[in-house]
């Protein structure tokens, strides 16, 4: 029998430590070449972390929630043999970037037969664990789980290490194994469980990015009401011309298109503040942040030179960077640079909201839910699709008229939609 310790990898650009978010595998797991073992979290962007053999889990080397250095012992796998030992790249690529960590590791091995695999997981959404044995399960399938009043510990994960997804909650009521047949006075039964969640890995960066950002930038919002029937009315005409052959368009494309027409005549938006220099950076170049959710919580992909893209070249762009944020193989140059932010609800996206600016840039442009109301158009009463701008700016760089006039002039441009491509 022998020993393979994987250390903490480099995971480059000069990271020296890096926060150990989650475990995959617990002390006494089989484990196969390839599976994912941990989840680390460098400054932008979650990590995987392979294993390169197969074995059996002996030690781990952390807790979630600690930072690790690079080059710590990670964990330590008992193997058999030692002909496919030697130091190799982990196999799968990681998540913020397409090439693979290099995992160093130190061998303590005689030869023996060929390494085991874990045996096949057995077929089934149930699955017996301890009362206290938490179960592994992203932040939004634990909440999908609560409203759905499944105890997740009751449910087989189809995920890797047995990871709980959201189709294993669609298993598991299908098969009639949730509380559906429970008499009705069940839903009124006093709940008295908790739940404590530790803040670590995206959620920790998030909290922290955010309260910065309230700390040190002097943030004041500005609202402003938008007539987008026209630009919804030209939406709808080119994704019916053009929508089967060069994709169809979401009215996020379009505002990006009015951030850089607005800009041209508003370059203090466009900018980021070194408060610590006392310099503020204007930028030529647009590079529009677009908030998006994932289940490890909010990223802020880039969609770069947006001044050089059509509203179909924006789209797609919107669209790739979203799945790739999404699905948390967003790269880490896919996640910083931006000068300006754009954050949108979508369908849920209120009347008003108070978005919270992406440090260093001094303006971020919040969109705010569609609704169709009775307005005054020339002196009779009609139906138009209003729209909110909720938008917050730095108030040590920008002032409340030039914020008040940008979005405005946003608003034009919007509710003229030619003017967005008049040169």
């Amino acid at each position: 029998m022998g020993t393979h310790v994987i250390k903490m990898p480099d995971i480059g650009e000069g990271i020296a430590e890096v926060e150990l978010s989650q475990w995959h595998v617990k002390v006494g797991d089989l484990v196969v070449e390839d599976q994912v073992l941990a989840d680390v979290m460098t400054d932008k962007a979650m990590v995987d972390i392979p294993s390169p053999v197969h074995g059996k889990v002996i030690a781990l080397g952390g807790q979630p929630g600690e930072v690790m250095a690079v080059g710590s012992v990670l964990i330590s796998i008992e193997v058999e043999g030692a002909g496919n030992l030697k130091e190799s790249a982990a196999p799968a690529p990681v998540k913020e970037a397409p090439a693979a960590p290099k995992v160093e590791t130190v061998v303590e091995s005689q030869p023996a037969p060929a390494a085991p695999r874990p045996a096949a997981v057995c077929q089934g959404p149930m699955v017996a664990r301890e009362a206290d044995e938490r179960p592994l399960a992203s932040p939004a399938v634990r909440k999908h789980a609560l409203d759905l009043g499944i105890q997740l510990r009751l449910v087989r994960g189809s995920g890797p290490a047995g990871r709980v997804l959201h189709e294993d909650l669609e298993a598991y009521l299908v098969q009639g194994q949730s509380n559906a047949s429970a008499p009705v006075a069940a839903a009124y039964a006093q709940r008295n469980d908790e739940e404590q969640i530790q803040v670590i890995g995206m959620r920790r960066k998030i909290a922290q990015r955010m309260q910065d950002a309230t700390q040190r930038a002097a943030h004041f919002s500005y609202v402003e009401e938008i007539d987008v029937t026209a630009i919804e009315e030209l939406r709808a005409h080119l994704n019916e011309k053009h929508g089967a052959s060069r994709g169809k368009l979401t009215l996020l494309p379009f505002l990006v298109r009015a951030l850089v027409v607005a800009l041209r005549d508003f370059p203090q938006m466009n900018a980021r503040y070194d408060d610590e220099a006392q310099v503020i950076t204007r930028l030529g170049a647009v590079h529009v942040g677009v908030a998006t959710q994932s289940d490890v919580g909010l990223m802020v992909p880039v969609v770069r030179h947006a001044e050089a893209r059509s509203l179909w070249d924006s789209a797609a762009e919107i669209s790739r960077l979203a799945n790739a944020a999404r699905n948390g193989k967003a790269s880490r140059d896919e996640l910083s640079g931006s000068t300006i932010t754009l954050t949108s609800l979508g369908a849920l996206g209120g009347i008003v909201s108070t978005p919270v600016l992406n440090l260093p840039e001094v303006a971020i442009v919040g969109v705010n839910k569609i609704v169709e109301r009775p307005m005054v158009v020339k002196g009779q009463v009609v139906i138009r699709k209003m729209m909110n701008l909720s938008s917050s700016f730095d108030h040590r760089v920008v002032d409340g008229m030039d914020a008040a006039l940008f979005i405005q002039a946003i608003r034009g441009l919007i509710e003229q939609p030619a003017t967005l491509f008049v040169e």
